[in-house]
């Protein structure tokens, strides 16, 4: 009976592991809507220190999913080792709060560049998702200017409240069937694919080596 508890464990039980993570400005609800999207619930929470991640099992488009969900610190003192945060990322879901201005404006004046910086796979989804819209009466931010926003960076884009749970898995699975369509995001994403991120050999080199002349 080892022997076969031992290869069921070798089968993994999904098709890909994704690994997003959530960026932006302290306070603007990303630990909240990985709270909500991972066990539905909404409490306040306090300010992330350094990196936190959920891990949720999901079925989107016929195919079994594991999300690695990061949530990262928005505070500037906690942000040390940013790059590998970054690294190995299918998806990034870049959050503002709706009913603070500068939360929306520092999305490219400072997230965006850091993506540009320190993203692994050059056709990483984005996504801007506006969050808190149940505060609409203290909106700052319009829905165009999201829109906008998206258009020019190349995003998704969704507005939403982890506090009422509109649209939050809405942009979660929107994300997610975007990768699926990407085909260069999905080779390092498969259940059988090494993960190995200190041997990473550049392919080209491989075939330059063989030699074929």
């Amino acid at each position: 009976s080892t022997a076969s508890s031992s290869q069921a464990q070798a089968q993994p039980d999904f098709d890909y592991l994704f690994k997003l993570l959530l960026i932006g400005d302290s306070g603007v609800g990303k630990s909240s809507l990985l709270l909500r999207f991972t066990s539905d619930s909404f409490e306040d929470l306090s300010p992330t220190i350094g990196v936190d991640f959920k891990v949720k099992m999901v079925n989107i488009a016929g195919k079994k999913l594991k999300l690695a969900v990061w949530d990262t610190a928005g505070q500037e003192r906690f942000r040390t080792l940013t790059s590998s945060y970054y690294r190995g990322a299918q998806g990034i879901i870049m959050v503002y709060d709706v009913t603070r201005r500068e939360t929306f404006t520092n999305l490219s004046d400072i997230w965006a560049k850091e993506i540009d910086l320190y993203s692994t796979n050059q056709d990483c989804i984005k996504m801007l998702v506006g969050n808190k819209v149940d505060k609409e009466s203290e909106r700052a931010v319009t829905k165009k200017e999201g829109i906008d926003f998206a258009r020019e960076y190349g995003c998704l884009f969704l507005e939403c409240s982890a506090k009422t749970k509109v649209n939050v898995e809405q942009c979660f699975e929107e994300l997610v069937l975007k990768i699926l369509d990407t085909p260069s995001l999905l080779a390092d994403a498969s259940s059988g694919a090494k993960k190995n991120i200190f041997k990473q050999k550049a392919p080209e080199a491989d075939a330059a080596a063989s030699g074929c002349c």
